[in-house]
């Protein structure tokens, strides 16, 4: 996702690229390139760059992001722009330079880096700059992250590379193992999308069914099988309940103030994974403490990064370590 100041978001996009192996030059990015995810040619590849928030792939982490920055600039190469970049709390220090080094070949003069969990508790619209206690989980793609935030800073953050991809994970092998049914990344997904939930909730709860297409283990042949929701809330306990540990380990670090805080203003819930059915209650079942889902839990981290890149000088304690002026 990429904010422009002044215009806000203008690209929303996957970290996918498909690249010809012949040429190794990239065919395709974004939504284009996930559309090729395992329905490709022997010479072309399909890469995310991007594993658990971080840098898996340099050269093609690279090339995405060229791409993307002459996307939202028309096609002209940006004059050395100044750019902020969310990254997982949990990153180390080789992993962050990789970050600001790739920025940085893609044309950045000014490369900044700023938490997830910051940026997400900013674009949700917490009090940041307040001396009160604020929790965030943000549950993204590769990571989740889970932070207590005070006065512009990080007090508390805990981040465990189980999130949205570890969810699609779950399913795969469920059905591998119950149904006996091999399925892609695509199809995993939109069985979350469609039929995932964290918690039952009686009132609502249909019990609703779908069908999967996918290869039957045993004939080698392709199958259709009927699978229902709580099926899917079942194979998804496991990566879930690890993100739950994280939360109480994270309050039960949190000092005596900042968790009274919490207790009145209750837990903030962004990120992608937010849009689960039923996590703000299994979060709430398990905490005992009110939990909220944002807004717009897909955008808060671009949101929170382009207003830090607003307000740049107001904000500026907000960046950690890592910045690179050309």
């Amino acid at each position: 996702m990429i904010y422009v100041s002044g215009k806000g978001i203008v690209l929303q996009e996957p970290s996918v690229v498909a690249i010809d192996r012949l040429e190794k030059v990239p065919l395709a990015v974004g939504e284009e390139a996930k559309k090729m995810l395992g329905r490709t040619p022997e010479n072309v590849v399909v890469l995310r760059p991007l594993r658990d928030g971080v840098i898996a792939d340099f050269d093609a982490a690279e090339q995405m992001l060229k791409h993307f920055i002459r996307r939202v600039n028309q096609g002209k190469t940006l004059i050395a722009p100044r750019i902020v970049i969310g990254i997982p709390s949990g990153v180390t220090g080789v992993e962050r330079r990789a970050v600001i080094e790739a920025a940085s070949q893609a044309g950045a003069r000014d490369v900044r880096l700023i938490d997830e969990p910051v940026a997400a508790a900013i674009g949700a619209g917490l009090p940041v700059s307040e001396a009160t206690g604020n929790m965030i989980v943000d549950i993204g793609g590769g990571t989740t992250e889970v932070a207590v935030l005070s006065l512009q800073g990080t007090v508390l953050s805990e981040s465990v590379r189980v999130a949205g991809d570890e969810l699609n994970d779950a399913i795969i092998l469920y059905m591998k193992k119950v149904h006996n049914l091999v399925i892609g990344e695509q199809t995993a997904e939109d069985i979350k999308i469609k039929m995932g939930s964290a918690y039952p909730n009686p009132a609502a709860d249909e019990e609703m069914i779908m069908e999967v297409r996918g290869i039957h283990l045993l004939s080698g042949l392709p199958r259709t099988v009927t699978i229902k929701s709580t099926e899917v809330r079942e194979s998804m306990v496991e990566p879930l309940s690890v993100i739950i540990d994280s939360v109480k380990r994270t309050l039960e670090r949190t000092p005596p103030e900042l968790a009274a805080d919490i207790i009145d203003r209750g837990i903030m819930l962004a990120g992608g994974g937010a849009l689960l059915k039923g996590i703000d209650a299994l979060i709430s079942h398990e905490t005992g403490i009110i939990t909220h889902i944002a807004a717009d839990p897909l955008c808060c981290v671009v949101l929170g990064t382009g207003r830090v890149l607003e307000n740049f000088k107001q904000l500026e304690r907000v960046f950690t370590g890592g910045s690179r002026n050309l």
